[in-house]
């Protein structure tokens, strides 16, 4: 799509899953799309459930949205990445920085049910996680986007806080999705995408105040650390960090749904770019498989009509996910090792945070001659290593 679109009357029963209000526009059609998070054996039924995958952007919150979601995740079978550990650290380390964290300081933590919990790093330094308030600090890694009501999950973390509390969230923020159109960062269960713009006013109205901002380059610089104060007189009131941000992602037309949209035209573009690839590759007789059976890598194969005929197979860290395949295409999900024995031509890297990581962990790709390829989500050949 290239215009963002009005919410069809078919769906007038959506409603902003900050302000309740029925506005809204579509700004991202996935269409049918598998569960994000499903894994079928080999011998399971096909075809697998589909479902329709929209991202609406709430016109009086100026929050991006998943449309509807009617699976039930299934219990995550990923490994955390290296680059989510270093994350974390550096996240720790500001806070630590700025004063949030200290010796005795109590941690209420919701993290992702994907991984990346924080609660090692914050231990290290002297924090004691609580399983309820009052705490000194509640932290949020990539969690308040997995709930469908953003208002009382937002509101249930801030009467976690002490008086002198605060909140830590961390987010893949929206101006850096839109920026290098990672489209395929809607998937079912991510209810929720934010702008600085909109989680400081979703903050604003239940009582909190933004007193610190950094950005981290996770995700292709993609994201964005936030802590809102219960009192936020004791810091100082909004920090300047976050004023600036706030100006720069408006001015970068996050809160304009018809810039926006753009990721429609974005997802248009790598899914020609990864067919003519892919084209190529067979054409040149090229063995190509792939790395990393993330949930955001189903989108990315089924929208461009990715087969067995295009990929061999993709392989994965996490055990729990060797002899699945991916939905829809079927696709065989092998280990790393079994991935080398291949020895592929190319490897597709559907997580490009991951490429540092699978170089060092896995040399022989580059030896027998193949290459890693990152989706970005356009095709991109690196080269190899001298």
């Amino acid at each position: 799509m290239t215009d963002a679109a009005p919410l069809p009357s078919p769906i007038d029963s959506w409603r902003d899953r900050w302000t309740g209000s029925p506005d809204g526009v579509v700004v991202l059609d996935l269409g049918l799309q598998p569960a994000s998070d499903l894994f079928p054996a080999p011998g399971d039924p096909e075809p697998d459930p589909e479902y329709s995958v929209r991202m609406v952007f709430g016109t009086t919150s100026n929050l991006l949205q998943l449309e509807d979601d009617p699976t039930e995740p299934e219990e995550p079978l990923g490994v955390e990445p290296r680059a989510l550990v270093e994350q974390a650290e550096k996240c720790v380390t500001d806070l630590a920085a700025a004063g949030f964290v200290v010796e005795g300081t109590r941690f209420v933590d919701y993290p992702s049910p994907h991984g990346g919990s924080w609660t090692p790093q914050l231990t290290l330094r002297g924090a004691t996680k609580v399983d309820a308030g009052p705490a000194d600090l509640v932290v949020d890694v990539h969690g308040m986007m997995h709930d469908r009501e953003q208002r009382p999950a937002f509101v249930e973390r801030l009467e976690h806080l002490d008086d002198d509390g605060v909140v830590a969230m961390m987010i893949h923020n929206v101006a850096s999705i839109l920026r290098v159109g990672m489209w395929n960062a809607l998937k079912s269960g991510h209810f929720a995408y934010y702008s600085t713009p909109a989680l400081v006013s979703m903050a604003n109205e239940i009582g909190l105040t933004a007193v610190g901002a950094w950005e981290y380059p996770l995700y292709q610089n993609g994201t964005t650390m936030l802590v809102f104060a219960k009192d936020g007189s004791r810091w100082g009131g909004q920090a300047p960090e976050v004023t600036a941000l706030i100006e720069r992602e408006t001015a970068e037309g996050i809160t304009d749904p018809e810039r926006v949209a753009a990721l429609g035209r974005a997802l248009e573009e790598s899914v020609a770019s990864i067919r003519a690839y892919l084209s190529d590759a067979t054409g040149r007789g090229l063995t190509v498989a792939g790395y990393g059976a993330a949930s955001r890598t189903s989108s990315l194969l089924q929208c461009a009509g990715v087969t067995k005929a295009d990929m061999v197979t993709v392989a994965d860290a996490a055990t729990g996910k060797h002899g699945l395949t991916m939905p829809g295409n079927r696709i065989p999900i092998v280990s790393p090792q079994d991935l080398v024995g291949l020895r592929p031509d190319r490897v597709l890297l559907f997580v490009p945070d991951l490429l540092p990581e699978v170089r060092k962990a896995l040399p022989a790709i580059e030896a027998n001659g193949g290459r890693w390829v990152v989706l970005e989500p356009m095709p991109h050949e690196v080269e190899p290593l001298a």
